[in-house]
């Protein structure tokens, strides 16, 4: 009660007067009757900088709804198109209709008339203060006022409002008002962004991604298995940090290291050529990074026999004279006998060059200042799970045994399964932030096994590098990963009804939003799942995706309506949208429809603004006495 009374004279200074009291508790209580923001999820975006950046300039296709539904009677299809070209791409567009002589003072009046049209639309969800904190600094003012102008204005305003716009155009200054408007509809259109993680590895700029999100108003994330990986590099996980120099490699993306990052790949690539006799020197880079790697996973797993995963030790089952490796109970062949750094006798243990190669790694990925900033960012607005206004979030899973029943592991003697192993996850990537050395090497953990919350699967890389395909009968088979029990019972709507209640969600409108898994719309998957409990919104972004999903991804919308889901067509490519105001194809369905319109009042705001009114009624009746 003393520390209630204490918070009570704090909030005293801040409101001095009865009337101060008096004017914010009617400013919360109209906060809490309007709509609910918009919410707009992505997942799985895989440094696909490209076709990320038009879906957050499109905000997955609610500007162009809003312009179809201002202008589907006025303008054309094709005026509608060029109409959101020019607010996904302003500047660009605006000089290649320059070019075209398509720009004069008339144009700018209709232009700038339809812009503050739908901005003044999109401002109606929030309150007038909101709205102008999201304006440019610069067009502040003008933008308030023309935004809030009336079609029933006496002649007076109306003059006012018609002489700033001739002003605007008769100083030139047409082009950065426009630039102006169009950022604010885009920051009306989405309140809060989630990303449910993997930033990360396949494509080459998730650096420019995390840029991007940095700058976003407002963002969470949900770390995915990608992410995780990079996050243990940089903390200093040396299986990590093969790990991510081996998807780069793969992926051909080493221009995030080297250029994005600075880590040197040089000492790596004299190190592959002097070593390995492959005559493709992708090859031989290739086949070293996998070999220190498998050693370094060797000599983790031996430090931690509570990861239960003894039987990933594999580079001291092979038979190098018969070129085989032994698997369980069966014998593979290999599709390499080179292995001229491994000494059978004590297979996982590093050369002197291979320790210098990862001394060399280590001082790159901790010492670079990118990247701190990058992961920094990760840690700041990142967590294994996240409920938000009745929604679970996660990248993975909840990891289930064959029954349905939460699993987990066991650490010194205490077990840990369902939100309580969550929550031990994220304080164990938390602690790696560190540098614990426990917490470091719990971040491969995180990665590669099937118990893992991100991960959900058995990582078999291994096989894919040196099981050779043809000579393998059995090869499909022996690169198979094990999936976590989750991916199948998913389905179920009284699994997914017990994992919400699990995180104390009982509501009927509660559901969880997954990404992690490619949904193969063309073999008859469908994103929404467990009657509607469970909606898996990675259909792909990954243009290696696209063959195996028939689609490049999923978003979803949640506004104070309901739910829709966007599956969206493969992008072509910013320029091809600049200049033939090509948006990106997507299809829409409505996953769920509120039974009421939702408000401020019924959100996780709201509950906040509920306990601020209460503590302001009861500082007014503390005034009163």
């Amino acid at each position: 009660m003393k520390e209630y009374d204490k918070y009570l004279k704090l909030l005293k200074e801040k409101y001095p007067t009865k009337q101060s009291v008096y004017r914010e508790l009617i400013n919360l209580n109209a906060i809490m009757n309007l709509p609910k923001g918009t919410e707009h999820f992505m997942s799985d975006l895989h440094g696909e900088y490209d076709a990320f950046y038009h879906i957050i300039n499109n905000c997955s296709g609610v500007i162009r709804e809003k312009v179809a539904m201002l202008y589907g009677d006025e303008l054309t299809v094709y005026e509608q198109q060029e109409l959101c070209t020019l607010i996904y791409y302003p500047r660009e567009k605006l000089s290649i209709l320059m070019d075209e002589n398509k720009v004069n003072d008339e144009w700018y009046r209709n232009v700038l008339n339809q812009l503050i049209q739908i901005a003044k639309l999109l401002s109606s969800k929030y309150t007038r203060s909101k709205v102008r904190k999201a304006m440019p600094v610069d067009f502040a003012y003008i933008i308030d006022e023309l935004i809030h102008a009336q079609k029933d204005e006496d002649d007076n305003r109306s003059v006012y409002h018609r002489q700033i716009m001739e002003t605007i155009l008769n100083l030139h200054n047409g082009d950065e008002f426009l630039v102006a408007l169009t950022d604010l509809i885009k920051r009306l259109a989405v309140d809060h962004l989630h990303i449910l993680g993997d930033i990360y590895d396949r494509g080459a700029h998730a650096d420019k991604i995390l840029d991007l999100l940095m700058e976003h108003h407002s963002v969470d994330i949900q770390w995915g298995n990608h992410d995780i990986l990079w996050m243990g590099a940089f903390c200093g996980n040396p299986v990590c940090m093969a790990l991510v120099v081996r998807n780069n490699i793969k992926y051909k993306t080493m221009s995030i290291l080297e250029n994005g990052y600075g880590i040197s790949l040089r000492f790596l690539l004299q190190f592959a050529v002097n070593t390995y006799s492959d005559k493709n020197v992708d090859d031989a880079v290739y086949k070293a990074i996998s070999v220190i790697l498998f050693k370094l996973e060797g000599q983790l797993i031996k430090r931690h026999p509570e990861y239960r995963m003894e039987g990933r030790l594999l580079l001291d089952k092979m038979n190098l004279d018969k070129g085989t490796v032994r698997i369980g109970d069966k014998e593979y062949f290999l599709n390499t006998t080179e292995f001229p750094t491994i000494d059978m006798n004590n297979p996982y243990e590093l050369t002197m060059e291979e320790m210098f190669l990862m001394g060399r790694f280590r001082a790159d990925f901790i010492n670079s200042m990118a990247l701190e900033r990058h992961i920094n960012f990760l840690y700041d607005k990142g967590s294994i799970y996240k409920i938000h206004n009745g929604n679970l979030l996660f990248h993975g899973c909840v990891p289930l045994d064959e029954q349905g029943v939460f699993d987990g592991i066991v650490v010194d003697c205490k077990s840990y399964s369902g939100r309580e192993y969550l929550d031990y996850c994220e304080s164990m990537v938390r602690q790696a932030r560190t540098r614990d050395s426990d917490a470091v090497d719990f971040m491969w953990f995180l990665w590669s096994n099937i118990l893992s919350p991100v991960t959900g699967r058995c990582i078999k890389t291994f096989e894919r590098t040196f099981l050779d395909k043809d000579r393998n009968a059995d090869y499909k088979n022996a690169i198979k990963e094990d999936k976590n029990p989750y991916y199948d019972l998913y389905e179920n709507e009284r699994i997914c009804k017990m994992i919400l209640r699990e995180f104390n969600l009982y509501n009927e409108s509660a559901h969880i939003i997954n990404g992690h898994t490619p949904v193969r719309t063309k073999e008859g998957q469908h994103p929404v799942r467990a009657n509607g409990k469970l909606i898996v919104i990675d259909g792909g972004f990954c243009e290696g995706y696209h063959a195996a999903t028939g689609i490049a991804g999923y978003t979803l919308i949640y506004n104070s309506h309901g739910m829709k889901i966007k599956e969206h067509h493969p992008f072509m490519s910013i320029n091809m949208a600049i200049n033939s105001n090509r948006d990106i194809e997507s299809e829409s369905q409505v996953v769920y429809v509120e039974k009421k319109r939702v408000f401020v009042k019924d959100t996780d705001n709201g509950k906040q603004i509920t306990e601020e009114i209460n503590d302001l009624m009861n500082l007014l009746k503390l005034y009163n006495t």
